[in-house]
């Protein structure tokens, strides 16, 4: 398959309906009218829920075509589905075999996550990570006052945190499915690209309205150093990087991340080079 049909929606494997119906050869909008036909079966089968409805979300318009809904089923009701249907040809035998294997590498790279949790330089790591989003956090909300003193928007002045957030993660990690918090599903090497993501943006904040720049302006150039920052690294797959560490990786230099070596400095290892990254801070 080449679209990754079971993603995890906060903590537990999910598969669209709408890639399902292709990968059945079926209508989706009878698939959904026969889940409806047999709903109560089916959500007797999501134990972990107490809603008497199906999860439902929207299939982006760049998928579908153009908007519509789709059901989000666990691996139980997607089995249960695929009873439905005969196996009329080798196409569907096969696309349920990898449907099948999706659901298992799923558990498998959550497993491998709960492991890598478990090591110790993990928990000093995240500890560290909420510290220093904390400090962003406290300077964002200085920018907020500051723009709004300026003529911004209420309602647009406040929305700069989670758009900073998003901006940020977007560039920096490629993420599917839903998570409470995606820091919680973060490798230390994640956490600590994040840290330094996060001291880029605090200084870049500060330096701009010590400047009395523009808050426009000042979130551009947030934007623009991010951008630069994550050109230089490159991204990474949120969970699935977390079963890379368990290998033969030396722990020292873990390739894609940063490492804070001084005031000033950091260094960037990838599996064949070094890159020396040189910034300006005022941290003591």
């Amino acid at each position: 398959m080449k679209n990754k049909i079971v993603k995890d929606y906060y903590g537990d494997g999910r598969a669209g309906t709408f890639l399902i119906a292709k990968g059945f050869e079926r209508d989706h909008f009878k698939l959904m009218r026969l889940i409806e036909k047999y709903k109560e079966r089916f959500l007797k089968l999501d134990n972990k829920r107490l809603s008497k409805s199906l999860i439902i979300q929207k299939v982006p318009a760049k998928k579908a075509g153009r908007p519509i809904e789709e059901y989000l089923l666990n691996e139980a009701q997607t089995i249960f589905l695929g009873t439905l249907f005969r196996n009329s040809s080798d196409i569907i035998l096969d696309f349920k075999m990898n449907l099948a294997k999706e659901f298992v590498n799923l558990k498998k790279q959550n497993e491998a996550l709960k492991s890598h949790k478990e090591k110790p330089e993990y928990l000093p790591t995240r500890n560290m990570s909420k510290i220093i989003r904390r400090g962003t956090t406290d300077e964002i909300e200085k920018f907020i006052e500051y723009a709004k003193k300026q003529g911004g928007s209420e309602r647009g002045c406040e929305m700069y945190y989670s758009n900073i957030t998003r901006m940020m993660n977007a560039m920096l990690f490629i993420v599917e499915g839903k998570h409470k918090n995606l820091r919680d599903v973060m490798s230390v090497g994640q956490l600590m690209t994040t840290y330094s993501a996060e001291k880029i943006v605090s200084k870049a904040i500060t330096d701009n309205m010590a400047k009395n720049i523009f808050y426009k302006k000042i979130y551009d150039d947030v934007k623009n150093k991010v951008k630069i920052f994550a050109e230089l690294h490159g991204q990474s797959a949120v969970i699935e990087d977390c079963l890379k560490i368990d290998g033969n990786q030396d722990q020292g230099r873990l390739p894609g991340v940063w490492w804070v070596l001084g005031v000033g400095k950091m260094k960037i290892y990838t599996d064949k080079k070094r890159y020396d990254f040189y910034f300006h801070t005022n941290d003591k």
